[in-house]
């Protein structure tokens, strides 16, 4: 878009760019710029404009974009221009992920390229590495208090074993996650070091204060992340003599995005990991990017325009790279991540799902779907060109954060029912054979969050201690009944390592001083490959629970309807056990799969000439997907197995 005042200002900027830039071949990188520095100017201008500076950093901006993308490998401007010309890739249904901690599941980053096969073996052909970036040996927020934001943590590996590892993923056509941790940097990064030595340049990269009282107002309205562990929001760095800001740990120092420096030192950094073969980048807690007196300094309107201006520079140096938002907040804010607009208010393309994943997590223990089909009622709708994260479990405990609203409306009370799922999942409910332990514990409200292995959750620890087989058979159902749902719903589905081959809770963290007192640690694992080695063996629970996922992942590519177009409608149904959804394609209209699930033990039936659109339809014309098989039906009600699932399809 012309506009002459952002066209006046970009004309100065690149008739000022330093000789070896101007001198580089630039035509892409200039096509792009042309077509993005409207919007790029006009944020840049709302966050930054004020500053007497606004020049000379709209300059710095400008030529850190290009450094990079001077820098950027031949192969991957090439895989960039291809992915501009499709540029719905990511929507197939052709993905599956997994995240891990590469030290867990292969020791380190050389490892990691020894086991790529598994992953192949399995299905999935997209890798989240969770953080590989230095970070102090004790105090590092598995991984998130990053002290060197280029280097690899030598206990994992360096530079060159990433590069490595990211071309051999590339031939294989397998995709590589990275995180960028943007809210925070540890308080051992040469930024945080400077700053305690009395470079006001650098304090001024965080939040510090000589006295209490910025901080105090700032505490009025401000939550604790960690209550227990890490109480209130600043912390008095004695070194420094001041007061610096800390929302998740002391040990972690908040990111002050009102600097424009700090916004082209972390573009900087974003283009970097893109230029190391990143495919997509996940940008840890985007929700706390900016702060303000008065508010809850979480998902600020100047956070969503911080992730515009990334998105479109990252789109000028890097348009092949996505971005994950690595937002965990209510419904309604989450999906302000993916942006106003697909194409001219873009943000992240991708966003983690975690109210889906907390809602089955509800089933499971309720064995009801009730706040299931009720918070996914209210799941607002995404944008076209963007898609959900889709998962059962992850590195981070599971939060209750359903609507206040959406429980009553099932007839809970919001406070009983979610310390009753605390209780079920901690093993304290009569019934329940979960081993779980509590995560963020507040002693004074009650609240806490969750711990614990998938496996271990679904009570297949307690399952194999007490030797009991049917208790074994419905653990590994449920976990499989969980994994139909991640790889249908529509979205990226990601797997969690170690849950493909039923990896129970790992208690050895109790043992590290620097642990112990985190339990997300105790779903942490590291692998067992002698163990891992049983998925090749019939009548062992790797064996049942790795074949099915693997034949599950190898059908859901086949479906051409679980690719995410926004193709999916809710099906509201009479029995409280069960969830049913249709998929269908948006050019083919004849072509629908029918999901349902059963969550409770005994056997679920659903009347078909309740559903419109299969009411229609032969019994014998009905094949589940999954099985091959056709499904149990008696006068046209389908009769779904305890903890069982069914992927329909008309013959």
């Amino acid at each position: 878009m012309y506009e002459q005042v952002s066209h006046t200002l970009l004309n100065d900027i690149l008739n000022n760019l330093k000789t070896e830039i101007s001198e580089q071949d630039l035509r892409h990188f200039y096509t792009r710029l042309g077509a993005n520095f409207y919007g790029m100017h006009l944020l840049f201008h709302r966050l930054y404009g004020h500053r007497d500076d606004f020049e000379q950093q709209a300059q710095n901006l400008v030529e850190t974009m290009a450094r990079q993308y001077i820098n950027r490998p031949d192969k991957l401007k090439q895989l960039d221009i291809a992915r501009e010309k499709d540029y719905n890739w990511f929507l197939s249904q052709q993905w599956v992920g997994m995240a891990l901690y590469s030290n867990g599941f292969a020791g380190d980053l050389k490892g990691m390229r020894e086991r790529l096969s598994y992953f192949q073996e399995l299905g999935v052909n997209l890798v989240h590495i969770m953080p590989v970036m230095r970070c102090p040996e004790e105090m590092s927020d598995g991984g998130y208090a990053v002290s060197d934001f280029r280097e690899i943590d030598s206990r994992v590996g360096n530079l060159q074993d990433l590069k490595k590892l990211s071309n051999e993923m590339h031939d294989r056509d397998i995709l590589l996650v990275l995180d960028v941790v943007l809210n925070h940097t540890s308080d051992q990064h040469q930024w945080a070091q400077k700053a305690r030595a009395g470079d006001t340049t650098y304090q001024d990269y965080y939040y510090t204060f000589k006295t209490r009282n910025v901080p105090d107002k700032f505490e009025q309205n401000m939550p604790e992340v960690f209550p227990e562990t890490s109480p209130g929001n600043f912390t008095w760095d004695e070194e420094m003599g001041r007061w610096v800001m800390t929302v998740f740990n002391d040990y972690q120092w908040d990111l002050n995005y009102s600097n424009p420096a700090v916004f082209i030192e972390m573009l900087d950094i974003i283009l970097y990991w893109a230029n190391q073969g990143a495919d997509i980048l996940r940008l840890d807690a985007v929700a706390f990017l900016w702060k303000k007196i008065g508010s809850v300094c979480q998902n600020e309107r100047e956070a969503h325009l911080i992730l515009q201006l990334l998105k479109d520079c990252c789109q000028v140096t890097a348009p092949g790279v996505l971005f994950i938002a690595e937002a965990i907040v209510a419904p309604v804010e989450v999906i302000k991540y993916f942006g106003e607009d697909a194409v001219i208010a873009k943000e992240c393309e991708i966003a983690y799902n975690a109210t889906f994943m907390a809602l089955l997590w509800d089933a499971v223990a309720t064995k009801n779907t009730n706040l299931l089909n009720q918070g996914i009622k209210s799941l607002p709708v995404k944008l076209e060109r963007a898609t959900w994260l889709n998962y059962a479990r992850c590195h981070d405990d599971i939060g209750l954060g359903f609507d206040d609203r959406d429980i009553e409306l099932v007839d809970y009370e919001p406070d009983s029912h979610r310390k009753f799922l605390i209780d079920y999942y901690t093993g304290k409910f009569d019934d329940s054979h979960a081993r779980g332990r509590p995560f963020g514990e507040n002693k004074k409200t009650g609240d806490a969050r969750i711990s614990g292995a998938l496996a271990s959750l679904v009570g297949l620890q307690y399952a194999l201690e007490t030797g009991d087989p049917i208790a074994t058979e419905n653990a590994i159902k449920m976990i499989l009944l969980l994994h139909s749902m991640i790889l249908s719903f529509g979205g990226l589905p990601l797997l969690y390592y170690g849950d493909e081959i039923g990896t129970l809770n790992n208690e050895s963290y109790l043992d590290d001083p620097n642990k112990k007192d985190d339990t997300r640690w105790m779903h942490r694992p590291t692998i067992d490959w002698e163990k891992a080695e049983l998925r090749n063996t019939p009548g062992t629970v790797e064996y049942e629970i790795f074949s099915a996922l693997k034949r599950m992942i190898a059908v859901r590519k086949e479906i051409e309807v679980f690719a995410d177009y926004n193709n999916r409608d809710l099906i509201e149904v009479k029995n409280p056990h069960l969830f049913a959804f249709e998929r269908y394609n948006v050019s083919k209209s004849s072509e629908r799969v029918l999901v349902v699930a059963n969550f409770d033990s005994e056997p679920q039936h659903l009347d078909l000439d309740d559903i419109s659109s299969w009411n229609v339809i032969e019994e014998s014309q009905l094949v589940d997907l999954y099985t091959g098989q056709s499904p149990d039906i008696f006068n046209h009600a389908l009769v779904i197995p305890g903890f069982n699932f069914y992927w329909l399809s008309k013959i």
